[in-house]
């Protein structure tokens, strides 16, 4: 049977190169966008594969509850959860206002919780599941969070979010046989809206290691921090 897959902003840059490339590799997507119409327009320049645009806004648990609802119940359960979707303030920390904070974690952390939420019970139910959280080298301790404040903090905090999941499937792995996973990558500096002209990288060399963890069938990591294939350090 087919596997759903589920991409948060999927309709443009890196989320719809890992929409593209989820479809070559036979899997019906669903395309989480904040709107139908951007979505709709963007499949237009998509030929082949089974895909389906969702509008999902991520600013608001109970809308992202309720999309979440009705595709599934439309399209079946979801096998892989991409969350690709993000925003980055560059607003320095000294402007920063709680207000334009939250707005960040809702979009980069809260709107990845809540559908962790709706998918990873449900995966372990089935004894498979994939969710990757699409992070940042700039949410990195490592690497001193050197990305802008709200942009770096809330990268972080999706490092943080994918251990502590990590972490449940592996208590839920001592009581059953699972094929559950859940990784954190980092595109890289990707030639994009959010990453501008100089970028090195373009869109399809973001999504590989996303497309990657997502079609891993051996030899699956679980709470790990991925670029270009490699695992790095959180």
């Amino acid at each position: 049977m087919t596997k759903n897959v589920l991409v948060t902003g999927g309709n443009r840059g890196v989320g719809l190169e890992i929409v593209k490339g989820m479809l070559s590799e036979g899997y019906k997507v669903l395309m989480a966008c904040r709107d139908e119409d951007a979505g709709e327009e963007a499949k237009k320049d998509i030929v082949g594969g089974d895909l389906h645009v969702i509008e999902m806004p991520l600013d608001n648990e109970s809308a992202i509850v309720d999309a979440f609802t009705r595709a599934e119940a439309v399209f079946g359960p979801i096998d892989i959860l991409i969350n690709n979707a993000g925003v980055l303030d560059d607003t320095s920390w000294d402007e920063v206002t709680s207000e334009s904070f939250n707005a960040s974690m809702q979009v980069n952390v809260y709107a990845p919780l809540t559908l962790i939420q709706q998918t990873l019970p449900k995966m372990i139910e089935r004894g498979f599941g994939r969710i990757i959280n699409v992070s940042s080298s700039y949410g990195s301790f490592n690497e001193s969070l050197a990305g802008p404040f709200s942009y770096a903090i809330s990268k972080a905090a999706v490092n943080a979010l994918t251990v502590k999941m990590a972490s449940v499937v592996e208590k839920a792995k001592e009581e059953k046989e699972l094929d559950v996973a859940v990784n954190s990558m980092t595109p890289g500096w990707v030639h994009t809206r959010m990453g501008g002209k100089n970028a090195p990288k373009t869109p399809e060399e973001g999504a590989d290691t996303a497309i990657w963890l997502a079609t891993m069938e051996s030899d699956v990591p679980n709470g790990k921090f991925f670029k270009e294939r490699k695992e790095i350090a959180w």
